[in-house]
């Protein structure tokens, strides 16, 4: 592989013509420079795919990442006693030929899974404000519900495809408010299912169906239960981008920072920061992959229409961790339902449940999700779990005794971007997708498609071609 590592010059003579930068600042006149095919801020998911792809079109690449570790939602804790691996982030994936070619590609096993856990559980439904069992409740019979459910989405089969591929005009049912739409149509008996799935939403019941219909573009049921979703043998989803980490090697740069970018129709040159110093990337291409939110992008030279797109955009917070010591036996699931409120969903913030792990012989250990509609501090998400579980053993609902202790716990946040219906109206999604290729530069993540691995590797993969060319 073409690497190159020079003193940082005013012009530099790349790819075979001379590219002229703007001078650097004195904070990083000694930066050194390295040139690339392509430069990809993000090592998520979709980053990660996009830099193998580019690698395996024969592009030099250089792989920017604020992490210590690739995989972005990608999750996963090693049990100490049994060594075992728990993946608590990403765990299933549908089964395609995407998933399984990449999959493959660094032979890692994939086997049928559906997340639920290998042994039989006890759901409980709890109202975590007050730690008591909601006694009677159970959820509604959902199959006439999710059949008119089907019904609506069959209505829209843009939306399976990855992307925004909105017509013009949008349908105004895809902009009405969820909770409208449910009324609508008599879904009612759907929505304490759909909320379980759509972990990380915020409100569900507000914000325009368009989103709930492209991410259960089929019933969530029927997508979790499906006998053909996969997961990989060792339950270490990580591995995947651990391997990818290593083929990359040098070319990852791990706990590293965006300082400035400059593009032009010539190239990009991208300032980051690493533990080892201030580095300068010179490349053709850029792909930038991480939540386009004006708060992620300081330093970014943004275009007039990028900053009016991305200013649009709204989030939301979504965690998940591993806790020791909870006293709820292995078998039970604490589901979080609020007696006074719409569809029993509990207002944010909150913990969705306490659920028990799809790892087989791990024992002792719970999964937590917890939803927020800002962004939370660690301390303060830990805090209100240790609240949460509290107020369970005041209650009597789970034994007192037992002192939880966290062992894994990872951010999502931001999550869910989304934006207005109006903005929607106003074609805020056909804009968003004509952004591809200004400037050199190209955008994945799911804002650009959905929150799912498998969607956003394959709109990833429909993007290589322009980049590679």
């Amino acid at each position: 592989m073409f690497v190159t590592v020079i003193p940082i010059l005013l012009t530099v003579y790349a790819f075979g013509r001379a590219v002229a930068f703007p001078s650097p600042s004195a904070t990083h006149r000694h930066a050194s420079v390295i040139i690339r095919d392509v430069c990809i801020i993000g090592g998520g998911s979709s980053g990660t795919y996009a830099a193998i792809g580019l690698r395996d079109k024969g592009k030099s690449v250089a792989l920017i990442e604020a992490q210590s570790l690739l995989g972005g939602h990608t999750n996963t804790y090693t049990d100490p006693a049994t060594s075992k691996k728990v993946d608590y982030g990403v765990i299933i994936f549908p089964n395609t030929s995407t998933v399984t070619s990449y999959f493959d590609r660094f032979n890692i096993l994939l086997t049928p899974g559906n997340g639920s856990p290998s042994t039989a559980v006890e759901n409980y439904y709890v109202d975590f404000r007050t730690g008591r069992t909601v006694t009677g409740y159970s959820l509604p019979d959902t199959t006439a519900a999710f059949s008119a459910y089907a019904t609506q989405v069959a209505k829209y089969p843009f939306l399976n495809i990855p992307g925004w591929h909105l017509p013009d005009p949008v349908p105004e049912d895809l902009l009405t408010p969820f909770g409208d739409f449910v009324k609508k149509y008599q879904l009612d008996d759907a929505v304490s299912t759909i909320n379980e799935y759509a972990q990380g939403f915020g409100d569900l019941l507000s914000i325009p169906t368009l989103y709930v219909l492209k991410y259960f573009n089929v019933p969530p049921v029927q997508a979790g239960a499906s006998s053909t979703s996969l997961t990989t043998a060792r339950h270490d989803n990580s591995e995947l981008y651990e391997k990818a980490r290593e083929e990359l090697g040098e070319d990852v740069f791990l706990s590293s920072t965006v300082i400035a970018t400059s593009r032009n129709r010539r190239g990009v040159k991208i300032t980051i920061k690493t533990p080892q110093g201030f580095k300068t990337i010179l490349a053709r291409k850029l792909v930038i992959s991480i939540p386009p939110l004006l708060s992620n992008l300081r330093g970014f030279d943004l275009s007039e229409a990028e900053r009016d797109l991305f200013g649009l955009f709204s989030s939301e917070a979504y965690y998940t961790g591993l806790l020791r010591n909870t006293g709820i036996p292995e078998n039970v699931v604490l589901n979080n339902v609020a007696t006074d409120s719409p569809y029993n969903i509990p207002p944010e913030p909150s913990i969705y449940g306490l659920f028990a792990l799809s790892t087989p012989n791990v024992t002792g250990l719970k999964n937590f999700q917890f939803g927020a509609s800002t962004a939370l501090s660690e301390s303060a998400v830990k805090a209100s779990v240790v609240s949460a579980i509290s107020k369970l053993q005041i209650a009597g609902t789970i034994p007192t005794a037992s002192t939880p202790e966290f062992v894994a716990y990872n951010s999502h946040t931001p999550y869910e971007l989304h934006v207005s219906a109006d903005a929607i109206r106003a074609g805020f999604y056909k804009n968003l997708t004509a952004l591809q290729g200004q400037r050199n530069t190209w955008w994945t993540g799911a804002a650009f498609s959905k929150h799912a691995s498998s969607d956003l590797w394959a709109f990833t993969d429909g993007l290589l071609p322009d980049i590679a060319a």
